[in-house]
């Protein structure tokens, strides 16, 4: 995904990365940018290829194809160049569990060899894990794992971080924090931030871009600013029938229309608005109005995916 600003630093680069085992493919042909201050979201259903994608980014798996370059530098044949501006979160977190979080991060940021307590200090209370650092790491909830996992792929000031279902085991009140978090490091620092998930709702709310992948395929690039277009709106007709409008809609038009609430929803088309409208009335059906509607980033994910299932 390219950036607004064509100024900014482009920090990932994903160039044809394909994956295959055996008979199966696993990526096919993936192409993105992630630019410097960017929240970039991978998003697809379970099995779509997000895990298999992040591994190859981070070095711990081989493409069949294609290169990953970190500020310039390839994953493949520049590994430690390029390492050194990453940190990930990955499954489940590794730590010492007769350790406390704080002895562990100490220990990790021990072989980054630059890191200082008051900068392990600072990235505790930025992941909101103060009140419990000095406790054993094995009497976390699962949450709080989560959260020590982060501060470990913070310690070296990351210009990526690459994110793997970080919500998993949050409560609505991390979630919250988390997604604070990440905007203020990607503001702050220029970070730029890969998050692979399948929870739309939350990736609505924090990402600027994102591509929606399927069986391995990337079927949509776009930035938040791009769902303003005509194919991203419908037409919320309000009406005092909505299932017996929809029922009338779909014999006249061939078209599903979807409830929500007293208003069934169609297609932004103004021709097509002014003839159901026609047609509900005619039907002896009240129409008390019409509003524009943006899609949600949810509407757009099921779209794309219907439509490529065809």
């Amino acid at each position: 995904m390219s950036s607004s600003d064509n100024s900014s630093e482009k920090v990932l680069e994903v160039k044809g990365i394909t994956k295959s085992y055996k008979k199966r493919t696993v990526l096919n042909n993936i192409n993105f940018d992630i630019y410097a201050g960017e929240i970039f979201g991978f998003l697809g259903p379970n099995g779509a290829g997000k895990t298999t994608l992040i591994r190859i980014i981070c070095g711990m798996t081989t493409p069949t194809a294609g290169e990953v370059f970190i500020c310039g530098n390839s994953v493949q044949k520049q590994f430690k160049k390029a390492v050194v501006n990453l940190g990930a979160m990955i499954e489940n977190c590794q730590a010492y569990s007769y350790m406390s979080g704080y002895q562990n991060l100490v220990y990790f940021a021990s072989l980054n060899g630059n890191v200082d307590h008051m900068q392990i200090d600072e990235i505790v209370d930025a992941v909101g894990m103060t009140a419990r650092i000095h406790d054993k790491f094995r009497t976390y909830s699962y949450g709080m794992r989560q959260r020590i996992a982060l501060a470990q792929a913070l310690l070296n000031k990351p210009k990526l971080l690459v994110l793997d279902e970080p919500t998993n085991g949050l409560d609505a009140t991390g979630v919250i924090e988390l997604r604070k978090t990440l905007k203020i490091m990607a503001a702050k620092e220029k970070m730029a931030i890969m998050v692979s998930s399948h929870i739309l709702t939350e990736m609505e709310l924090l990402c600027d871009s994102f591509a929606i992948v399927d069986s391995g395929t990337v079927l949509e690039l776009r930035s938040k600013k791009e769902q303003t277009s005509s194919i991203d709106k419908q037409i919320a007709i309000s009406v005092n029938y909505p299932n017996y409008a929809c029922k009338v809609v779909h014999e006249a038009f061939n078209l599903f229309p979807e409830i929500a609430g007293n208003s069934i929803l169609i297609p932004f088309n103004k021709e097509l608005y002014k003839n159901v409208v026609k047609e509900l009335q005619s039907k002896n059906i009240a129409v008390f109005g019409g509003r524009v509607e943006s899609k949600s980033l949810e509407d757009i994910y099921l779209d794309i995916l219907k439509n490529n299932r065809k």
